[in-house]
């Protein structure tokens, strides 16, 4: 089932757009220099529809020679001109537009790679991806494309209006009677374009989310015939994202035609007065003629300056769903403890998790302790809590009380680099980057590893049999997500990252489950070197592989229900023996 999109109209978005704007300051450079650029713009587009005046009079009228040798020149330079201008407005708000855009990503993946664990629970990850590549495109057309035509289109008609002005007061101020009209239209267009706009990019969001399912899970929709279903449900979404899309475009050019069809009144007016100032003598041809042609110029701008609402409110949308990632709080990390290498004695005491969406605890009070060196294997059904557990000592999720300490220390108190520096981690979903062998190695050490540790590092796992038979050997590259590698050796490499992470913490979540028997044989002896004098929670699938663990935790619906090594849980008969009678019997 589809889980609902829920936006909230921007509430604000004046400030959405000065803040917006404070992206633009340190190119400021860059837009004085499409400031200046836009000014001539304006200007020649003024001076152009006041040089229809010597044009007709001087030149049609007059007959003078004069004019009519300088006049052809005055309008080359001042297509010069202009040519040059529009470059410096193009290429100042493309720097700013794109340099704009460039901050925001930056902003918003540092961003992401602070926020808690629960803010992810909550979020689609094709949402925050487009929050991340859409998103910042709407706003570089808000910040430079929208600024760029407000500014040159406003500059212009004021130019415009300073001709008109000079060749006739009376009409001029009979035209700029319709102006509170189309400020009206535009702010009325205005408001529809932010709602509008809001629910396209919900639709966005669903057809990036859907469309991730959809490809991601081929091959289950392969085989359960579910291809019709899921293009019918991927179409639902694009359906409703084309009747929005529509519903723009409509808006824009009905607020465009009303737009311009109130500026043809406003014509059709001025044309009367005109030709009645004309035959009184008021106004000549030339004046006239000047006068209409800048009338006529103004057409564009105010059509242009309509439609830009559009783009400006795609824009604020946009940058409102960026700004509350981006003041999403990070991870509390007010921790003043400094730790260089930990021991490594964990302690639980009375910890207790609920998930924000869940009705019932993850973990319920549990307690033990995990001296220096030993091996803690944590055991119990689907759901019983037992990746909650681990995930809480690296502090992706803080418990709801109860206290959790590494040395005797609080792990709250502890600032959050240092006490993840001390943790080395392989799961059973393996996280490779599209990126060499080695460099995923080497992740674990911040990309400061050697090439002898790495390769040490790959022997100590088993890995290095099948990497040196590769081609390009530890330069081979893994493809997105390891696809280019097998389940078990993506697992090695997560082994080797795990050794030359050399943390005195290990955690183990299901690392040797879905394996075949060689690989999972491979595996269990990289484990075994990797969990030599380290403190270890293992959470095993295969109890099989936790026989001389130190302590077996066995976790039934968040409680801890039985404690003791192997052979003490197997003499009680409880559900640690019930679970390994079950394996012993499949297999």
């Amino acid at each position: 089932m589809d889980a609902p999109t829920v936006r909230a109209e921007v509430a604000d978005p004046a400030a959405v757009y000065r803040r917006l704007l404070g992206y633009v300051g340190p190119y400021r450079i860059f837009a004085v220099v499409a400031i200046f650029g836009m000014a001539l713009e304006a200007a020649a587009a003024g001076v152009f529809t006041w040089l229809m005046q010597p044009l007709v009079d001087e030149t049609f009228v007059a007959q003078n020679p004069v004019t009519a040798l300088w006049l052809p020149v005055a309008i080359l330079g001042l297509f010069t001109v202009r040519g040059l201008a529009t470059f410096a407005t193009d290429y100042g708000m493309a720097r700013i537009g794109r340099g704009v855009v460039a901050t925001l990503r930056q902003q918003l993946m540092a961003r992401l790679m602070v926020l808690p664990s629960r803010w992810f629970d909550r979020e689609s990850n094709p949402a925050v991806v487009q929050r991340l590549t859409w998103f910042p495109d709407q706003v570089a057309q808000a910040t430079s494309d929208a600024l760029k035509v407000i500014v040159t289109d406003t500059l212009t008609l004021i130019a415009l209006l300073t001709v008109m002005l000079m060749q006739s007061v009376k009409v001029t101020l009979t035209m700029l009677v319709m102006g509170p009209v189309i400020v009206g239209i535009v702010a009325v267009v205005g408001r529809r374009y932010r709602r509008i706009n809001a629910s396209i990019q919900d639709s966005m969001q669903d057809l990036a989310r859907i469309g991730e399912e959809g490809i991601t899970g081929q091959q289950l929709v392969k085989l359960h015939g579910a291809a019709a279903r899921e293009a019918a449900r991927f179409g639902a979404v694009v359906e409703r994202n084309r009747r929005l899309q529509v519903k723009i475009e409509v808006t824009k050019a009905t607020s465009s035609a009303l737009v311009q069809w109130i500026a043809a009144l406003a014509l059709a007016i001025i044309v009367w007065l005109a030709g009645y100032e004309a035959m009184a003598g008021r106004l000549k041809a030339g004046e006239f003629v000047s006068l209409m042609t800048a009338m006529m110029a103004m057409l564009p701008s105010l059509k242009r300056i309509t439609n830009v609402q559009s783009m400006i409110q795609r824009g604020v949308t946009a940058a409102d769903a960026m700004f509350r990632l981006l003041d999403t709080p990070a991870e509390v990390d007010a921790g003043t403890v400094t730790v260089a290498r930990a021991r490594g004695r964990i302690e639980f005491d009375d910890v207790r998790l609920r998930y924000d969406s869940a009705r019932e605890p993850a973990l319920r009070g549990v307690s033990f302790v995990a001296e220096p060196g030993q091996v803690v294997a944590i055991v119990g059904r689907s759901g019983s809590g037992k990746s909650s557990l681990v995930r809480l000592l690296p502090r992706f999720y803080e418990p709801d009380s109860g206290t959790i300490l590494l040395d005797g220390v609080p792990i709250d108190r502890i600032r959050l680099a240092d006490l993840r520096r001390q943790i080395a981690f392989v799961g059973q979903d393996t996280v490779l980057f599209d990126d060499t062998i080695a460099n995923n190695i080497a992740y674990a050490s911040e990309d400061r590893a050697s090439r002898e540790s790495i390769i040490a590092a790959a022997e100590a796992a088993n890995a290095l049999d099948f990497i040196q038979a590769l081609p390009q050997g530890l330069d081979t590259p893994v493809g997105e997500r390891g696809v280019l590698l097998s389940g078990g050796q993506r697992q090695r490499i997560a082994i080797a990252r795990a050794i030359l992470r050399d943390a005195p913490i290990l955690i183990l979540d299901e690392a040797t489950s879905a394996l075949d028997n060689e690989s999972e044989r491979l595996i269990q002896q990289a484990l075994e070197r990797v969990m030599r004098d380290r403190t270890t929670l293992v959470i095993a699938h295969r109890l099989s592989t936790i026989e001389h663990a130190d302590l077996v935790l066995v976790l039934d619906h968040g409680l801890v229900i039985e404690r003791g090594t192997h052979a003490e849980l197997l003499a009680q008969s409880g559900l640690y023996a019930q679970l390994h009678r079950m394996q012993f019997r499949d297999d």
